[in-house]
């Protein structure tokens, strides 16, 4: 058995799940260059919502933060997370977005793009794949874990299969919602291993059902490969299982991971700061650092949690949430298991609410949910029922059954020209345009005032509203 490797998430996944992913780039710099010796793996450093975060809140260019963090670390792989033909965003896009998006991860410092489709429709990831090989970037696929009576061990081992066959370099575990058991992730890992062979196998999962430690144990004695794990002080709770724990625990034994405790330490106690900080500010909520084993029973990630409270609140109906928590899994039913994981979770959430507060089922139905029921996401893991489509969409609805971007026409040519109203000197960066390719109202914002700040006139985002992001 090989030593388990560790993905280090307290730069991407870790603070999106605690803080709603408001740790800065000038927060990050100081500690990069003594966790680039510590002999991680990877560290997850960008994608998922940070983009998003840093463009909307920060006032950050998240291209600049890749080129820093890259700049410091020079030993370490930097990984990402993609949401297949959804890249950074909440829609599909034209396939030269996505080609030309992946090109410029990699050539501004990524290693590993890890990459997912919310309803693990294979045929939204081709693209991205085909770009990551030909970039030689490592491709690592991740399929959305979840239960229901469609999902077991052999649905998700017979995936991984045809995902190594479609390119992966590795397959990825992914577990929003910190859903999977410690001894279902052991069979899982088995099975898994039995049909993808040497190809390596990481795990990802969250601490909000109080297993994710236990979960990781079993997983690595199944085989696991690579793990992945937050430094402590911004661990636990809706974030990822802690880094020091795992490494001692696994210390001495077959699957030592070589990483050393004194050296975590450093960086542990340079957290414990930040988190102070943040705990000080307000940011971090203690509320997301509970157990909460009824998440096995509703599926529901912190961050979609965040939002289903905040809607109901803003509808005057928070005495109206464990209703809520209950219609989930039936909507979730209806329409087909998606499992609930970004944009899915927000599409299934909140016609939830729609159905609580409406007080009759279905009686207004959102246009995400239409779409979501049409096809337009891809195709769900189980079949729809005829009657219920027809309910949701009316007699002879036209559906999407081939791979939705499939329709898209190229994009790029007319998102530059879009993006020369602020161009300097006559030339805009092909990260400008990508950046207003996926956020164009946010990165158009971003833009202006940069060019205020660049003019030595004061404009700076606001972070007046909270933009929770659940990957």
């Amino acid at each position: 058995m090989a030593k388990v490797k560790i993905c280090e998430t307290v730069l991407r996944d870790s603070h999106q799940s605690l803080i709603a992913t408001r740790m800065t780039t000038e927060e990050m710099l100081p500690i990069l260059e003594t966790m680039d010796k510590i002999g991680y793996y990877s560290l997850e450093a960008w994608g998922g919502a940070t983009f998003d975060a840093c463009l909307r809140f920060l006032n950050e260019d998240p291209w600049e933060r890749l080129r820093k963090i890259r700049l410091l670390v020079k030993n370490t792989k930097l990984q990402m997370l993609l949401r297949g033909q959804n890249l950074l965003g909440y829609r599909h896009y034209a396939d030269d977005v996505v080609e030309y998006f992946v090109q410029k991860s990699i050539a501004n410092g990524i290693d590993i793009i890890r990459m997912f489709d919310a309803l693990n429709d294979p045929r939204n990831l081709i693209t991205a794949i085909k770009a990551t090989k030909k970039e030689g970037g490592h491709c690592q696929i991740a399929f959305s874990y979840t239960t229901s009576p469609l999902h077991n061990n052999e649905y998700f081992a017979e995936y991984a299969k045809q995902l190594k066959e479609m390119g992966a370099d590795s397959i990825c575990i992914k577990d929003m919602s910190g859903l999977l058991k410690p001894y279902d992730a052991y069979e899982l890992v088995k099975a898994i291993k039995s049909k993808i062979g040497d190809t390596p196998l990481e795990l990802h999962t969250h601490y909000t059902s109080g297993l994710a430690s236990m979960t990781v144990l079993k997983a690595v004695e199944a085989g696991v490969d690579i793990v992945d794990t937050a430094i402590s002080p911004m661990a636990l709770g809706t974030s990822q299982p802690a880094t020091e724990p795992i490494v001692a625990a696994l210390a001495g034994t077959e699957y030592d991971t070589g990483l050393e405790l004194s050296k975590l330490d450093v960086v542990s106690k340079y957290f414990d700061k930040l988190r102070d900080k943040y705990i000080a500010s307000g940011l971090l909520d203690p509320k997301v650092l509970k157990v909460n084993v009824n998440a096995l029973m509703y599926q529901v990630p912190g961050g979609m949690l965040s939002n289903l409270i905040s809607q109901l609140k803003q509808a005057g109906k928070s005495d109206k949430l464990l209703e809520c928590l209950e219609e989930v899994p039936k909507v979730r039913a209806d329409a087909g298991y998606p499992p609930l994981v970004t944009p899915t979770s927000q599409i299934v959430g909140t016609q939830a609410v729609f159905n609580i507060i409406g007080g009759e089922r279905y009686k207004m139905v959102t246009k995400e949910f239409k779409g979501l029921i049409r096809g337009e996401y891809g195709k769900t893991p189980a079949p729809i029922d005829p009657a219920f489509i027809e309910k949701i969409l009316g007699k002879n609805a036209e559906l999407i059954d081939y791979r939705p971007a499939d329709t898209l026409k190229p994009e790029m040519d007319s998102l530059r020209e879009r993006c020369k109203v602020w161009a300097v000197d006559g030339k805009i960066s092909d990260e400008d345009v990508l950046s207003y390719a996926l956020f164009e109202q946010v990165a158009a914002k971003f833009f202006d005032n940069r060019e205020k700040e660049r003019l030595g006139i004061d404009g700076k985002n606001s972070d007046s509203e909270l933009g929770v992001h659940a990957i």
